[in-house]
């Protein structure tokens, strides 16, 4: 009898898994199409880098600051 019942356990929880992660593949699937109408196609990028003198200086990567 009690194996019975485990058993339906067990498959509620795997139904219950198998449900959520449905919902959110919806979810991501929305939030996908909702991005791609917004005109965002990924995440953005700085254009402006921060200005490094290359000629006269070399970055010391490994000091403190």
């Amino acid at each position: 009898m009690t194996t019975t019942f485990l058993k339906r356990q067990k498959e509620m929880k795997r139904v219950e898994k198998s449900k959520m992660k449905e919902q959110q593949r919806a979810q991501r699937k929305l939030d996908k199409a909702a991005k791609k109408d917004s005109g965002q196609s990924g995440p953005e990028i700085d254009m402006n880098p921060p200005e490094l003198d290359i000629f006269n200086e070399i970055p010391d990567f490994n000091s403190p600051r």
